[in-house]
């Protein structure tokens, strides 16, 4: 696996392994203290080197993976990859190079694209079929295939590298965002809680709790200096403190080496967040109660989208070598100016908030009324099982019944069938008899 085609895709694939970013940040801060910056700095890259392809958080990222693993083994194709741009490649202009590949690579690809077309029908299926007699939002199925062309479902063309592509630059593009709106809504419902909480309580206890939410507040925003994001003194800070290296010997090339992880010539966003940990360590213990980690990890995305602000010049949300050095010689980087944390900051208006409150009834009201509707249903349905077992009681009591007076006037049994065990009269069977014999 050639290491050019991986840094190329990398711009389109960033890391986002959102729920496992505390494991991978304890791995990507693993420096050794007696580290040799001289060998660092001329540690040459190792052509051929397995990359691991990042997690992009997509749900098709497996389906993602396997085209660039089955493309790159395509020698033409892999020689386009390495001279193209990332406009080149978010253009489309590349996914028409598709048409040169090798017949074994376009198989493979056919088959591939057959194998997730099942996967999403699959899906799909499911999904109507939970929201039956409840409404389904056709657009938001539909939107399930917008990174193949389901209208040839099975060729892989190039539309087919074209709209993967587009789909995922727009999706890991939104990604942000999305983190974003998710915060606010929890720290809304946070605060919606809170107060619903305290209008329980009678006057005595909302003033306690009150005042103990305050002191909360004060006690979270009681912490040492924060430093700016990707300046100087926070970067030596964590040269000095997590790799153990003299501050006065502070080289931004040989800090950019020891923190490319991987060795591939980037900082993607994962190691860049990783750079942020001893900063966010001093506003946020998960011992303490007035910290709450989903507020370190908001803290951690924006001191990240920062950075990526300021370096990240052409915008493929990598940091290159280059890159990283010219900011550093920014004034900037030298006297920037105080980072205001969350907690100086209003996340969201009333406004907001009676909006989001509003939304929450309605919900509860629809839920509300699903449950009595279902309540409904449930003593209808007993009702109904009621009334059969009734009947089959009395069915059951007709047939008894109906056995007993056989049994008094005389009458046989039934089969085992059910059927009447009917014997002639014994005259009947007599001269039968007889006149048998008398045929003999």
């Amino acid at each position: 696996m050639m290491m050019m085609f991986q840094m190329r895709w990398r711009t389109i694939l960033p890391q986002h392994c959102v729920l496992l970013v505390i494991c991978l940040l304890i791995n990507l801060e693993a420096v050794p203290i007696d580290i040799d910056k001289t060998k660092v700095q001329g540690e040459p890259h190792v052509e051929g080197a397995k990359i691991e392809t990042p997690d992009t958080g997509l749900y098709y990222d497996e389906y993602l993976k396997q085209v660039i693993d089955v493309l790159e083994t395509d020698k033409h194709f892999r020689e386009k990859l390495q001279t193209a741009d990332i406009e080149e490649i978010k253009s489309g202009k590349l996914s028409k190079e598709l048409d040169l590949v090798s017949h074994h690579v376009r198989t493979r690809l056919d088959e591939l694209k057959r194998q997730e077309v099942a996967r999403l029908r699959m899906l799909i299926k499911a999904k109507m079929d939970s929201f039956q007699d409840t409404g389904i939002d056709h657009q938001a199925l539909l939107k399930q295939f917008e990174h193949l062309n389901h209208q040839n479902p099975d060729t892989f063309e190039s539309k087919d590298l074209d709209m993967l592509i587009k789909a995922a630059t727009s999706d890991l593009e939104n990604y942000d965002k999305t983190r974003h709106d998710e915060f606010k809504k929890y720290e809304m419902m946070k605060e919606h809680e809170r107060r619903e909480y305290l209008k329980t309580l009678n006057e005595e206890k909302r003033r306690e709790e009150e005042s103990k939410y305050e002191e909360m507040k004060k006690k979270h925003g009681d912490h040492p200096k924060i430093n700016h994001p990707g300046s100087k003194d926070q970067l030596k800070e964590v040269w000095e403190e997590s790799d153990g290296l003299d501050p006065n010997d502070f080289n931004p090339k040989t800090f950019f080496k020891l923190h490319d992880v991987n060795n591939d010539g980037f900082l993607d966003e994962q190691e860049l967040e990783a750079l942020f940990t001893k900063e966010l360590e001093k506003v946020y213990d998960p011992k303490n109660e007035e910290d709450d980690m989903v507020e370190m990890e908001e803290e951690r995305l924006r001191m990240r989208e920062h950075v990526m602000n300021e370096i990240d010049v052409n915008k493929d949300r990598l940091v290159t070598l280059h890159e990283f050095l010219k900011a550093t010689e920014k004034k900037e980087f030298l006297e920037p100016d105080s980072w205001e944390t969350l907690d100086q900051q209003q996340v969201f208006t009333e406004e907001e908030l009676k909006e989001f409150e509003t939304h929450i009834l309605q919900q509860e009201n629809e839920l509300l009324k699903k449950a009595e509707d279902l309540q409904q249903q449930k003593e209808e349905l007993q009702k109904q099982h009621d009334q059969l077992q009734a009947q089959k009681q009395e069915l059951q009591q007709v047939v008894q019944q109906m056995e007993q007076r056989r049994l008094q006037q005389g009458s046989p049994l039934s089969g085992p069938a059910g059927e009447l065990q009917f014997q002639p009269p014994v005259e009947h069977q007599v001269g039968n008899a007889q006149n048998h014999l008398a045929g003999v």
